[in-house]
């Protein structure tokens, strides 16, 4: 129901680089991650709040994935069951 939809997956020079569209409770419109040896490179959000969006990004640069997971999954925006953060960890799960 809340679901992230993978829209591309992949792995070059051990850099995995992957797109979510996420779904449309949210305002970001998508999701562009970078990962390299389990650890969180790059995260781009389009659209959305931007300074809450770069400001989770940021955040999430530099740790393990199963860390952020742990850390936003369930994070819930205005009654809506899911968030820009609850997305970015749906997508991480995916992956």
């Amino acid at each position: 129901m809340y679901d992230v939809t993978k829209l591309s997956d992949t792995k070059e020079g051990g850099i995995r680089r992957a797109s979510f569209a996420t779904c449309d409770r949210v305002c970001s419109k998508q999701i562009d991650i970078e990962i390299e040896d389990d650890i969180i490179r790059r995260i781009q959000y389009t659209e959305g709040c931007h300074g809450n969006t770069q400001g989770v990004a940021r955040l999430c640069e530099g740790m393990k994935v199963a860390d952020v997971i742990a850390r936003l999954e369930g994070i819930d925006c205005k009654g809506r069951g899911t968030s820009c953060p609850d997305q970015l960890a749906r997508a991480l799960r995916q992956l």
